[in-house]
Order: C-alpha cells, then sequence, then structure tokens
C-alpha cells in the first residue's frame, strides 16, 4: 500500500476540505491555484491511501461519499485552530488595531476606568475605545457592545463573566457634617441623622450592617429605615452631596476612595459591614463567541492585570 509521510498527508487532507467547500474540482483548483489535474491526483492519492471512495465523480459534479463527508466533519475544526493560531501569531508581530466599545457605571468609568483607557491607549495607538458611561443596565448583543463592567453579583448566563475585583460598601460623611452633628457609634443612631441614599423602586430606604466585632456572632444583622433630603440614582453624586456636608452616604468604595484617601470623607461606624446596598464584585462581561477580537482580548486582560494585581492608581480596597 501507498504511504504518504505525515507533513505530505496534510495537503492531501487540506485539498479535501477545500473541495468539500468549493463544491467542484474546477473551483477547488482555483481556490489553491494548481490545476485540476492536479487537484484530481491528490484526491486519488489519498482515497488510495484511506483504502475506501472519498468522492463520487460525474462528467458535471462532485459529491463527498460518506466516508468522505466523515472525514471532512472531523478535520473541518483543526484545520481553523491552525488557521486561528497562524492568524494570532501574524497579528501579534503587527500594531494592535480595532475598535472596542465598552460601557461602564458613570462613577466607576469616571474614577477609575478613564486613567487605565488612556494607558491602554498610549500603548496601542491605532485602537479606538468607545465608552459609553451609562448606570442604566445596557443590552450588549443588541446595542453592539464588546464589553460591560457590570457592578452586580446576578450576571447573564449566556455571556462571559470575568472577575474584575471586589469591592465592599461603605458608610462616609464630611468631615463639616461630623463638626455639626457628630458621629454615629451604632447603625441605630443613623435615624438621627440626615442620609443620603440610592432609592430602589418605591421601597423606603433602609440599611442593613452586620457585626463584624469577633466577639459578636457573624449573624448579627441591624436593618434601619434611614431618611434625608437627598436621593439619587448615581453615586458620584451621592458623594458629591456628602462632600458638600448635606449627610451620611452609604458608597461603593471605588466612589468614595479618592475623597477618603485625601481626608475629604471620613469612613462611619468601624465594626460594622454594609451587606446588600452594593453587589461584591466587578465584572468584565462580553456576550459569548467562538472567536474574539484580539483588540478586546487585549484590552479585557489588561484591565484584569489592572485591578486584580492591585497596580491600579488611586483605587481604593479598604480594610
Amino acid at each position: 500500500m501507498k504511504t504518504l509521510a505525515n507533513d505530505v498527508l496534510w495537503i492531501h487532507l487540506y485539498w479535501l476540505s477545500v473541495l468539500a467547500e468549493q463544491g467542484s474540482f474546477t473551483r477547488a483548483a482555483e481556490r489553491l491555484e494548481v490545476s485540476k489535474a492536479a487537484m484530481s491526483q491528490k484526491i486519488k492519492e489519498l482515497e488510495q491511501l484511506a483504502g475506501v471512495p472519498l468522492v463520487r465523480r460525474t462528467t458535471r459534479s462532485m459529491q463527498l461519499t460518506d466516508a468522505g463527508q466523515k472525514l471532512v466533519e472531523e478535520i473541518r475544526e483543526p484545520f481553523a485552530q491552525i488557521t486561528r493560531s497562524f492568524i494570532g501569531v501574524r497579528d501579534s508581530a503587527e500594531p494592535l488595531r480595532g475598535r472596542v466599545r465598552i460601557t461602564a457605571p458613570v462613577a466607576f468609568a469616571r474614577q477609575q476606568l478613564l486613567p487605565h483607557i488612556m494607558e491602554f491607549l498610549r500603548q496601542h495607538p491605532e485602537v479606538l475605545i468607545q465608552l459609553e458611561v451609562t448606570d442604566r443596565l445596557v443590552s450588549l448583543a443588541s446595542e453592539g457592545f464588546d464589553l460591560a463592567i457590570r457592578h452586580s453579583d446576578t450576571l447573564p448566563e449566556t455571556h462571559v463573566a470575568l472577575k474584575l475585583c471586589a469591592t465592599r460598601s461603605v458608610v462616609v460623611a464630611s468631615p463639616l457634617y461630623l463638626q455639626q452633628h457628630g458621629e454615629p457609634a451604632s447603625p441605630a443612631e443613623l435615624a438621627e441623622h440626615q442620609c443620603l441614599y440610592y432609592p430602589r423602586g418605591l421601597e423606603l430606604p433602609r440599611w442593613t450592617f452586620q457585626n463584624e466585632d469577633n466577639a459578636a456572632p457573624t449573624s448579627t444583622e441591624v436593618v434601619m429605615a434611614v431618611s434625608g433630603a437627598f436621593a439619587t440614582n448615581n453615586s458620584e453624586s451621592i458623594r458629591d452631596a456628602a462632600l458638600s456636608g448635606m449627610g451620611i452616604a452609604l458608597l461603593p468604595d471605588f466612589s468614595a476612595g479618592p475623597a477618603l484617601s485625601e481626608g475629604r470623607l471620613i469612613q462611619l461606624l468601624p465594626g460594622w459591614r454594609s451587606v446588600g446596598a452594593f453587589a461584591a464584585n466587578l465584572y468584565l462581561v462580553r456576550p459569548w463567541a467562538s472567536q474574539v477580537p484580539r483588540a478586546v482580548t487585549l484590552f479585557t486582560a489588561f484591565l484584569r492585570q489592572a485591578f486584580i494585581d492591585n497596580v491600579t492608581d488611586g483605587f481604593i480596597r479598604l480594610p
């Protein structure tokens, strides 16, 4: 029986896959830029090696046999993977190009994300990043976004979600407010203060706390009804109201972080941890796809490196 070296066998198999794709010896030969006779000879050699017919030929058409069809289906993905690998190697030698459309919450985008976008673009000047800043939960697929940053613990199962970093909620107030109204020593004393809160529909605002004191049961929870003269669905606006001395605010750490580090806000209620107000994690979310644009892949990796490895300038992880 005639044998073929492995490298030659790969060529024969590839030509068979092209024949199946093009549907005729003439078009397959044109696609490979070889003669029709050479195309026919390669298939005959492959059939001799396989020991079974792979193609049914007539004067006007060709059709794969069951064996030929099975073989083509089994080699399709390996050849596709080889193509993807080659494109990846080729692209890695070229400047990164492409467009990345990303949506992110307002406060996080303005205070934490923008500096990293600027750094990524300095490294890859031929990439275009389009950022939509909104607290609205957008549909990535229908609105054409490549990525979303979600401050949520509930994520769509049809998407790929990669953890960006952990977050926590903090109770804060300005030195001016505390000087005028005093500092609450426990969650119960919040009832005596102006509280700035994130409204949840028509529900009455309630803040839930767990006692983190080692001497107390970990399940201890306190639920406090709060009230105040200002509420908004944007944490950055709540932070600004707290900075102006309007009241006590409950904020994600990424929104309060810079003002805390500068002393313009003071963290309150040590020993108590807020639960349920905001999600515990930030995620990078993208629609599932078998092939992801290189610019999206590298931008995703860049952001995860920045946040997970805690090399983010100004990003506050509170103790």
